[in-house]
């Protein structure tokens, strides 16, 4: 059947632009180069320039932190342009845009989760502690190696329209066998939603139905069900795990025209050439999931779905009953109802043939100058494509994390507040054990911290799954997203904090002592000292190497505030009492609130920060004090993927000299800044009342230290050193304001070499000094 041109272009002219855009500089052109279009409004988000030499502190020696905060981006295979294809993609997820003559949709990361059966698959290999990151949908994927977990995830979908033909790709996260993944795209409208073709249990308004296979495709007419001709052509590039789709002009010419398009992504049975439809339980060649759906549709993704709501953290249990956790909520609602006509997009041929670019800001589906956005960015790594459930996380000696893909997704909350001169502050905002990068995404927790003082972006990385604990590659993840943010946003790295729930307690633990000079404050809420659960004198659950308490010298010039439930049934109390008075005991500043009554999760449902957001402030990181202290801990390097502790301020290469041991400390004091230690102030004792938040009050306990002020002393080129198990470090003499010819005053409890970095000198110390 051959539909005519002057049929179908009336039909397809619609009232207005139903799309969508949110920006973000990313990958575009066959090297991977960054661009996208103009950003008027000076807010901050990068146009195509590059803020990572303004943002991040590398100009120091040594630089703080590890060395994969530093690294050059990389280059994803999805998100290269070959062929006709030439606009920087948007990495927003949840946006569409108008760039280079191409209509653009920028899917969720993850999001394959298909409709809500009710009933969930009781071989979900998902099931366990997803608090924070239950899937709206119940599909559950074939187990069999080709489906990954992830074989129907969507990254995005263009349109371009060509001289003789309309040009559409679809870039899917995980692509390893294509003739098991199907697409349909629904083209024009009807008076009525139409069934969808091959089974797929979904209908929606269209004229036409574009359905691809494998190397296959078909055009069908979607009131009679036959075939167009002639029909369309499609390209596959497996490297790109990109489809190119060409329909000729002579069935389908839009000309200037406005279309409705629809889009949703599948699994293919190739032996009865139709969807694969989920059943109650997924086997190794079907997926599952169905649940109590009488005639489960057959798509795990469905593309241009602009106002996904966000979870709410304060009702787990309405937010059990509809997860949003990965902003999958309405998609699931939708394939349960088995349509899809609230997620129709009006694509506008006239913008795309006079090549207009348009970020459609300051429209409700356009680009975000304040709030939450999910944004996605390309990993230096990885392991393997699709999803790996359950990951093996959860100790100290690994972690390749459950999301495997090389794209990942981060939440990013952008203040309301005009940016400030010299950039905005940055929050990492760790998630908790069963959460995910969305588990704060609308909640006080990201929005007062995000706002407060000057204004400050507040970022969650996907940790890479709900169990990372912040390891290896779930640790590298946190400083590639940093990373990602320095070049797309104009940040001042002086004004950088840390702070997290539950797991995410434990990663400002870990990353603060680990890589003190990278932060001005520090803020854990149920925070456990180690993996797992922590009895002392026992060692953590998740083993001795993961323990922050053995390493806490490093807090030195880090202000850290610990909130805690005396009742907490997952982190024992008497742990995290212990962390407090190893504190106390070093004369740090720091404040630990302990409320009661509650358990785990009061704080979370309570949702009120404020006094968090009081204490980080607008602090700014001491990156050369006069006294530095550290504990070098080798058992949680891994060099293999950037993360490596081993400077602080002006001390590098600080090596352990007895390896057995495990950990060594150096304490440096520099005369030449004519200033002393700041006076320790005694305890104190007291509390208050949590208010403001759900619950209307919740008392706590505080225990306390503060600093006086530090006096004048008689400036001197001398280091004062005491070193514990340390073999050698280097100290950079112009940040510890000495000269090469420094008086050294060590005290060592073994041999021990001092470098001066540039200076030519080393000396070498005995046992005493």
């Amino acid at each position: 059947m051959t539909v005519s041109k002057t049929w179908l272009v009336p039909r397809l002219v619609t009232v207005g632009l139903a799309s969508a855009m949110l920006t973000l500089a990313g990958c575009g052109g066959s090297g991977g180069s960054t661009g996208g279009a103009p950003n008027a409004n000076n807010d901050g988000v990068n146009p195509g320039n590059d803020f990572s030499s303004e943002s991040l502190p590398g100009d120091l020696e040594p630089r703080p932190g590890p060395d994969i905060l530093y690294a050059a981006p990389a280059n994803a295979p999805q998100l290269q342009n070959t062929g006709v294809w030439r606009a920087p993609p948007i990495l927003v997820s949840g946006a569409s845009a108008y760039r280079s003559g191409e209509f653009l949709y920028q899917d969720y990361l993850y999001d394959d989760h298909g409709a809500n059966g009710v009933l969930v698959d009781p071989g979900d290999p998902r099931l366990g502690d997803n608090t924070f990151s239950m899937p709206g949908g119940t599909y559950t994927y074939p187990s069999g190696p080709a489906y990954a977990n992830n074989a129907a995830d969507l990254v995005e979908f263009r349109v371009k329209p060509l001289a003789d033909a309309t040009a559409f790709r679809v870039t899917l996260n995980t692509l390893l066998d294509p003739d098991k993944v199907a697409f349909t795209l629904a083209l024009g409208e009807s008076d009525s939603p139409r069934a969808m073709p091959h089974g797929a249990n979904a209908q929606v308004p269209a004229a036409l139905f574009l359905t691809v296979h494998g190397n296959q495709a078909e055009l069908l007419d979607a009131q009679s069900g036959e075939s167009v001709l002639p029909g369309p052509s499609v390209s596959l590039d497996t490297l790109r795990r990109q489809y190119t789709v060409r329909v000729p002009h002579a069935v389908f010419n839009p000309g200037r025209a406005s279309v409705p398009m629809a889009l949703g992504v599948g699994l293919w049975d190739t032996a009865n050439d139709q969807y694969l439809v989920p059943q109650p339980t997924a086997s190794a060649t079907r997926p599952g999931g169905a649940g109590t759906l009488p005639a489960p549709p057959a798509f795990f993704n469905v593309a241009f779905r602009f106002e996904e709501p966000l979870p709410d953290v304060t009702n787990l249990a309405a937010t059990a009953a509809t997860p949003a956790w990965w902003r999958d909520q309405a998609q699931a609602q939708a394939l349960s109802a088995g349509d899809l006509s609230g997620f129709v997009v009006d694509v506008d041929f006239a913008r795309l043939a006079d090549e207009i670019d348009d970020d459609m800001t300051g429209q409700p589906q356009g680009v975000p100058e304040s709030g939450v956005i999910n944004r996605i960015f390309a990993s230096r790594f990885e392991l393997e494509q699709g999803v790996v459930y359950p990951s093996g996380c959860g100790g100290a000696d690994a972690c390749e994390g459950s999301l495997r893909g090389q794209l990942r997704p981060y939440a990013l909350y952008l203040p309301a507040k005009p940016r400030p001169e010299n950039g905005y502050g940055l929050t990492l905002l760790l998630h908790s054990l069963g959460g995910n990068y969305n588990q704060y995404s609308g909640s006080r927790n990201q929005s007062q911290l995000g706002e407060r003082g000057a204004g400050h972006i507040v970022i969650t990385p996907s940790g890479l799954g709900p169990d990372g604990w912040y390891v290896e590659y779930a640790g590298a993840e946190t400083f590639e997203v940093w990373a990602d943010v320095a070049r797309h946003y104009r940040l001042n790295p002086k004004r950088t904090v840390v702070t997290g729930y539950s797991m995410g307690g434990y990663g400002t633990f870990r990353f603060a002592t680990r890589y003190p000079d990278l932060f001005a404050r520090a803020q854990t809420t149920v925070g456990p000292p180690g993996i797992g659960a922590w009895v002392p004198p026992g060692e953590p659950s998740g083993g001795a190497r993961s323990n922050s308490a053995d390493q806490l010298e490093g807090l030195r010039n880090i202000p850290i505030l610990m909130w805690v439930m005396v009742a907490d049934e997952l982190v024992p109390y008497v742990g995290t009492v212990e962390q407090a008075n190893r504190i106390d005991a070093l004369g740090y500043r720091y404040a630990f609130d302990s409320f009661t009554p509650g358990e785990h999760l009061t704080l979370a449902i309570n949702d009120q920060y404020a006094p968090v957001a009081d204490f980080l402030g607008d602090a700014e990181v001491d990156r050369d004090p006069p006294h530095v202290s550290f504990t070098r801990n080798p058992a949680m390097d891994f060099p293999g993927v950037g993360m490596v502790g081993d400077h602080a301020y002006w001390l590098d290469a600080i090596q352990v000299r007895d390896a057995g041991v495990g950990r060594g400390t150096v304490d440096v004091f520099s005369h030449g800044f004519g200033v002393g230690d700041a006076p320790i102030n005694d305890t104190e004792r007291g509390g208050g009342v949590l208010s403001g938040g759900t619950i209307p009050g919740i008392a706590f306990t505080s225990q306390s230290r503060s600093w006086g002020q530090a006096e004048a002393i008689s400036p001197a080129n001398r280091l004062d050193i005491i070193a514990t198990n340390i073999a050698a470090f280097t100290v950079n003499p112009s940040r510890a304001r000495v000269d090469c010819n420094a008086d050294l005053n060590v005290t060592t409890d073994g041999p021990l070499t001092v470098t001066l970095a540039g200076c030519g000198r080393s000396e070498n110390f005995a046992a005493g000094g």
